[in-house]
């Protein structure tokens, strides 16, 4: 399996010649969006920062909500959640996708807002081996909340996405308080990464930040 981040809450996820895109999002943000083919699609809530299917290529299959999902061997929940902590009241719902291909659980969390998974969504996510959480706060999680959220989930690897990086015109902090805050002084910082289920960490949860 081969991740790369696109920036944002973009991922690319290739298993051999299948092909999984998140959120793509559109040039409005600042960032050149994903130009490529796929064969699915998630996407967490509809606003333009996250819902840019017309850049993904190939007839993919679109999932954009809650549900039980399979094609081309890869299985996807859908998770119902909230873009804030106030019942959606604020930015309305957002969706939680466990995404599982290789063997490996990858849990992405959208623009989630709650700074407490409940119980139910907890099950439902079950056990997970990468978490891609975001950390800039404003719209979704802050570094604090990101931590009480990986402590909930309790992943192997874990992936910041959604803050400040060069050329986004969207208001976040960097990665830098979530490293503070998870106490990381030196990350490991990737391109893309390459790995097996044999090569997931055993002990705790390893923090990866990627380049776009």
């Amino acid at each position: 399996m081969v991740i790369s981040w696109y920036g944002h809450s973009c991922f690319k996820i290739q298993s051999g010649e299948i092909v999984v895109f998140t959120d793509p999002f559109s040039k409005e943000i600042g960032l050149t969006p994903p130009r490529s083919q796929a064969h699915i699609v998630t996407i967490s809530h509809n606003h333009f920062d996250h819902n840019n299917v017309e850049a993904i290529s190939g007839n993919p299959l679109i999932i954009n909500g809650p549900g039980e999902y399979e094609t081309k061997g890869v299985n996807i929940r859908g998770i119902f959640s909230y873009h804030d902590d106030k019942l959606g009241k604020e930015r309305g719902t957002n969706t939680i996708y466990v995404i599982e291909i290789e063997g490996i659980k990858i849990c992405h969390l959208g623009d989630l807002g709650q700074k407490k998974l409940t119980d139910e969504q907890l099950e439902q996510i079950d056990e997970v081996d990468i978490l891609m959480v975001p950390v800039g706060g404003e719209a979704t999680l802050d570094a604090e909340e990101a931590v009480e959220i990986i402590n909930q989930i309790e992943p192997r690897l874990v992936i910041p996405m959604h803050y400040k990086i060069p050329g986004l015109n969207l208001k976040f902090a960097g990665v830098e308080a979530f490293l503070k805050e998870m106490g990381i002084t030196k990350p490991e910082i990737v391109d893309r990464l390459t790995l097996k289920k044999k090569d997931l960490p055993q002990d705790g949860a390893k923090i990866v930040v990627m380049k776009n």
